[in-house]
């Protein structure tokens, strides 16, 4: 059986590029509703290959205190993957629904 740390990176590695989930979708998805905090967790010491960048608050903003992942970089790297965002370091409401990953069945049976 896998750790949640290590079914969280499997599942934050699938995001297509240019695609969000947010902390509480990606619990969620893993069948810990409430484990928003812990997928922030595990991502701060998440691998190099993990794109801890498309994962985002449920309110579609940057929310990484972290100095190792400072917003500016998350920000950064997610505009170099064609996400847009307004001053105030949020997804464009009219882009946030449709910048969210939405799985498809494949997707879901795949998950971790």
């Amino acid at each position: 059986m896998s750790s949640f740390n290590e079914r969280v990176y499997e599942l934050v590695r699938r995001i297509p590029r240019g695609k969000v989930l947010t902390y509480g979708r990606v619990a969620a998805l893993l069948g810990v509703p409430r484990g928003a905090r812990a997928v922030g967790w595990a991502l701060h010491g998440a691998p190099p290959d993990v794109p801890w960048q498309r994962v985002i608050n449920a309110k579609g903003c940057i929310s990484t205190r972290c100095p190792e992942h400072p917003p500016q970089l998350q920000r950064a790297l997610l505009m170099a993957e064609g996400v847009r965002f307004t001053a105030e370091d949020s997804l464009r409401l009219a882009d946030f629904h449709a910048t969210l990953w939405r799985l498809s069945e494949e997707d879901l049976a795949a998950l971790p």
